[in-house]
């Protein structure tokens, strides 16, 4: 099955299920009250986010740049840097350090960059044990899932789908007390982050003025995972930079507000290199793979570019009438929701993924919504531009435009129909699209250019 076709029909089967449904609208909708009452720490949030327009369109501008001031101020606290072309070279990188390092098991904290490159897969098969520390990454781990969402990978599923899930997979007793299943959670990662070689995280930010990654998480497991394990490896787009780490007092705020609604997350840390001789806990090695896996053709692109300057908040997702129907797991792939179907056909390809730019009503509401002012429905269109221009669309679209283009030039075609005719093809060409859900299009019985030659007589 095509992935146009899987997509259109998993977007059905999920638009039209009342549980799935009430279960998005529940979940996002609280985040949606947070993020009302967080915004009201701004005094001028617009000005908040032109600022962040502004610096991120800055430094995208001038990558290379900051991505080597970012490497000289990194590797001269004793850490490394990977610069990976493609998921193939960061995973590749990855093998060799598990290799050297005799690694048998990974504590991982969230990273929507490890779920681009399928890392969870490669190290499994080459049988090293990853853990997921995350709470919500542990759950859709243990579900066998990829994530829903960019913020809350397991945003689709209720207490009571989380609770009979571990009844299954964690053999405990039933419960439907959520204390009691974050408890089970906790105490078995816990045992994890010590027995752990090597320990893995993303970044919401490089930081290029004094070589940091920033993480930022509510749970402390990114901590965990990156003080107990020997070596830290953080996996990063070439994108994530900011100029320096006093920009974090705009983009932390900006980030934890578009995204859950809080003035700021609860655990904001900052990795800057190995353990240092006067530090007492760390890992002794750390790794930063730069990762562009197509970033750089999304770069080359000026007029599509600003999408990089995204930090990945979750906002568009959760304001998008369109996701909020049809849900994340119909995507297909790691980024869902609006900037994931603008980034991923340059990411992944156009011709197999350019249907996802036309998942969209073009409302703007998630440009509307954006931190950092990306005009995330206009790259929409832009995508739909590019899919065209490139000859991708459909055969049957192109004939069907070819033909209308032709009758619309010519008023003698127009005419040469009876309306009864022109119903049966228009009823036919829409049976499997419009009319599956709604009344059939009628053409009047009369066209208007009968009508003005019989008022003119």
């Amino acid at each position: 099955m095509s992935r146009l076709k899987q997509f259109l029909q998993d977007a059905e089967t999920k638009a039209f299920d009342p549980a799935h449904r009430a279960t998005i609208k529940f979940n996002i909708g609280k985040y949606n009250t947070a993020v009302k009452r967080g915004l009201t720490q701004y005094l001028d949030h617009e000005l908040a986010r032109e600022r962040g327009s502004y610096i991120k369109t800055n430094v995208i501008n001038n990558l290379d740049k900051y991505l080597m001031e970012f490497e000289a101020n990194f590797t001269a606290r004793g850490g490394k840097v990977i610069w990976a072309r493609d998921a193939e070279e960061a995973l590749k990188e990855i093998g060799h350090i598990m290799k050297r390092k005799r690694a048998r098991s990974v504590v991982k904290s969230k990273s929507m960059s490890t779920e681009e490159i399928h890392l969870n897969n490669f190290l499994e098969k080459n049988g090293v044990e990853v853990v997921e520390t995350d709470l919500g990454e542990y759950i859709v781990q243990l579900a066998e899932q990829r994530p829903y969402h960019i913020v809350t990978p397991a945003m689709h599923m209720s207490k009571k789908d989380i609770a009979d899930l571990f009844v299954r997979k964690l053999n405990i007793a039933p419960t439907d007390n959520a204390e009691e299943l974050v408890l089970t959670a906790r105490k078995l990662l816990r045992e994890k982050y010590t027995s752990a070689e090597v320990g893995i995280t993303g970044g919401n930010f490089l930081i290029a003025d004094i070589g940091g990654v920033a993480v930022t998480e509510n749970e402390g497991n990114a901590r965990l995972s990156t003080t107990f394990p020997k070596t830290h490896i953080a996996i990063v787009g070439i994108e994530k930079l900011i100029p320096s780490i006093m920009d974090l007092e705009l983009f932390w705020p900006l980030l934890s507000t578009s995204g859950t609604g809080q003035n700021v997350t609860v655990y904001n840390s900052i990795f800057t290199g190995p353990r240092q001789p006067q530090e007492k806990d760390g890992p002794e090695e750390m790794y930063v793979i730069l990762l562009d896996n197509g970033r750089t053709e999304l770069l080359a692109l000026p007029e599509k570019r600003e999408a990089l300057n995204c930090i990945r908040c979750g906002a568009c997702l959760n304001i998008c009438p369109v996701y909020k129907n049809i849900g994340g797991h119909t995507y297909e792939t790691t980024y869902s929701g609006p900037i994931g179907s603008v980034i991923t056909p340059h990411l992944n390809g156009m011709a197999e993924n350019k249907h996802l730019s036309y998942a969209s009503s073009l409302c703007g509401a998630c440009t509307s919504v954006c931190p950092v002012k990306i005009n995330i429905h206009n790259l929409l269109l832009l995508n739909r531009k590019q899919s065209v221009d490139q000859g991708l669309a459909d055969k049957q679209e192109k004939t069907a435009f070819k033909l209308w283009l032709k009758a619309m030039k010519s008023r003698r075609l127009m005419n040469i129909a009876p309306s009864s005719l022109k119903n049966f093809v228009i009823k036919q060409v829409t049976k499997d699209t419009w009319n599956k859900r709604r009344a059939p299009i009628k053409v009047a019985p009369k066209s208007f250019n009968q009508m003005w030659k019989e008022r003119k007589k």
